[in-house]
């Protein structure tokens, strides 16, 4: 007998968990969200559901609810869940799709019987096409039943389920902020400085995608360490001082950030990283004092 699913806030994680288990045979039931527009979007998405544009009892027809609501709403979504069903929820089991909250985000379900947990994919999405999430790692939490059924939906997605049993879940999902939007900071930033001298954005683009396609492989193939290139990696401390110096043309962003990479980068990567840690303060302190001696003589000159 194939499961029973019901989605409430379908965004785009809840959209493609429901899609992909539509496929595999699931019976897609209510999928709710806000405004019946937004919800009719998601069932087209999904390929079957009922939409609603408020929680229903119908939910509880399924045995299964994801939760897919943005976080700030679980906690609430939650409560009127509960609210909503009573000791109807007996047995049921409740996913939410955060990555930052842990499974007491749904305290008022459990509190009400239901086996309660959390199902979180590593993965980005756009929102332009659903992504493959076969061989995808999901973070899993929750009470023994709750994550059952969380490691069955993953088996059958063919994705690789991770118990996470440390004590500060939001720490996960930053990895995962670091490993992809931030990423996309910095190739963003790289972008714009070649193009400061030149470069088109086409041309930026060739020029950085195989450089970061390569040290992700190498990341890959020989580790950290073996794959970590370029001034730092070598030495060369005084090719880090004329980089912060140029960054000093562009917004204060800029030379801020690669200082703190440039740190970030000798306490994860150095084989003595107390000793880069002291050459870089060099570095960037001498370049704060100058900085603020600059700020000093135009304020002066001004008055």
């Amino acid at each position: 007998m194939s499961e029973t699913l019901s989605i409430v806030g379908a965004g785009r994680v809840g959209k493609a968990l429901g899609r992909r288990l539509h496929e595999l045979g699931w019976r897609v039931g209510v999928v709710a969200t806000r405004s019946i527009p937004t919800a009719r979007a998601a069932v087209r998405a999904i390929g079957a559901g009922e939409p609603a544009d408020r929680l229903t009892r119908q939910v509880l027809a399924s045995n299964v609810v994801i939760v897919a609501a943005p976080d700030s709403s679980i906690v609430e979504v939650a409560y009127d869940l509960a609210h909503l069903g009573g000791n109807e929820w007996r047995g049921k089991v409740v996913l939410h799709t955060s990555g930052a909250l842990d499974s007491s985000a749904l305290g008022a379900l459990a509190d009400a019987g239901a086996k309660t947990g959390s199902i979180h994919p590593m993965q980005t999405f756009s929102g332009q096409s659903v992504p493959d999430l076969a061989g995808c790692v999901f973070g899993i939490d929750g009470s023994s039943g709750a994550m059952k059924m969380a490691r069955k939906m993953i088996r059958q997605i063919g994705g690789v389920a991770v118990r996470l049993s440390g004590g500060n879940k939001a720490a996960y999902h930053a990895a995962g902020t670091i490993a992809c939007g931030h990423v996309l900071t910095l190739l963003e930033t790289a972008t714009r400085l070649l193009m400061a001298q030149g470069f088109t954005r086409r041309q930026a683009a060739r020029a950085l995608l195989p450089l970061t396609r390569q040290t992700l492989d190498n990341f890959e193939r020989i580790g950290p360490r073996a794959a970590w290139t370029g001034p730092m990696a070598r030495g060369d401390f005084s090719t880090v001082q004329r980089h912060n110096g140029a960054l000093a043309d562009f917004s204060p962003e800029y030379p801020e950030a690669y200082k703190a990479l440039s740190r970030l980068a000798a306490a994860v990567l150095s084989d003595n990283s107390r000793a880069m840690l002291q050459k870089l303060d060099g570095i960037f302190g001498a370049s704060q004092k100058g900085s603020e001696e600059k700020k000093a003589r135009k304020k002066s000159a001004g008055g």
